[in-house]
């Protein structure tokens, strides 16, 4: 784990340091998750693995074929 320090300005911006970045492949315009769990800020960028990740995370209880069809069926 890598612990290092940066400081917010006073719009809320964050520097990520180059260290960091390099670490986490985050590059100019790389698009960043925010989320907050108990008193923790967690950033995590968006890439094939985020994206992995939370495949199916989403995911209702039918599919969106069945929920289609459903509808379809509804609609007679």
């Amino acid at each position: 784990m890598i612990d290092t320090f940066t400081t917010a300005s006073s719009k809320g911006q964050v520097v990520i340091p180059a260290e960091v970045r390099e670490r986490l492949g985050i590059k100019a315009g790389t698009r960043i998750a925010v989320r907050v769990e108990k008193n923790y800020l967690i950033l995590e960028p968006i890439n094939e693995a985020y994206i992995r990740a939370i495949r199916g995370s989403l995911k209702g209880p039918d599919s969106l074929v069945e929920a289609r069809e459903r509808e379809h069926r509804l609609e007679k």
